[in-house]
Order: C-alpha cells, then structure tokens, then sequence
C-alpha cells in the first residue's frame, strides 16, 4: 500500500475510535498487531492481538479519554499522528508511531510523549505489605 492509503487509513481510524466505532476502528488493523503502551501504571505493556486490544480499550475508556490528531506524517510503511489526549481532564501532546504491512494493515502501535498523566491516571495500585 501507499504511504497516502496509510495515512488515510490512520485518520480513518482514529475518526472511528473518536465516534465510540469499534469495529470500524478495527477494520484496517492486523490480527497480529503489537500495541505498546509505554510508562509505569496499570497499562503499561505490549498487548498483541485484537482481543488483548480490545480489553486495552475498554481499560482506557474506562476514564474520560480523548485523542484529537492533528497531523498526520507519513513515510514508507509508518504514519507518524500528531495528537492531544486528554484523560480525566488533564491533556497533554503524543507521538503515536504507527506501522503497516504491505497489504495495508497495522501490525504495530506505539506511542512517545509525556507519560505523567497516564501514569497517575491509570496508577498501579498499591499492594498491601
């Protein structure tokens, strides 16, 4: 696929996350899909398949949470989208660095950014002694 069809997929994708869609936010990923979700809190870990995604969804939503892309990067099979999350109020800017297969599917997800506000949102809890 193209570097325009992956873009176009992405905002496809993140349209269909935002209207509460999942399966059409589903439609172009992978059944292999490796999602990383980086910091240290409850989330934190690299979640493969559509199933553990799906329970990572339901997790994140589980809050009031919001991802508005504004820009969308593209270079050979990555899709680098620009956003603003927000979680429980607090908002802050990501890099979420996308990766397609040849056949157009996202096979990988990750994210770089402030990781403090996950962090305290989905905050570990703590283990009695």
């Amino acid at each position: 696929m193209s570097v325009e069809d992956n873009k176009r997929a992405a905002q496809e994708g993140y349209a269909a996350f935002a209207a509460g869609d999942a399966e059409a936010a589903m439609k172009d990923i992978d059944d292999s899909i490796e999602w990383t979700v980086r910091g240290d809190n409850a989330l934190t870990g690299v979640y493969r398949g559509k199933q553990e995604l799906m329970g990572l969804w339901g997790n994140m939503l589980s809050h009031e949470t919001s991802v508005e892309p504004h820009d969308f990067i593209g270079e050979g099979n990555r899709v680098v989208v620009l956003c603003k999350v927000t979680l429980d109020g607090e908002s802050g800017e990501v890099a979420d660095i996308l990766t397609y297969n040849d056949e157009g599917k996202l096979i990988g997800f990750d994210t770089l950014g402030d990781e403090s506000i996950p962090n305290r949102v989905f905050a570990k809890e703590l283990q009695a002694t």
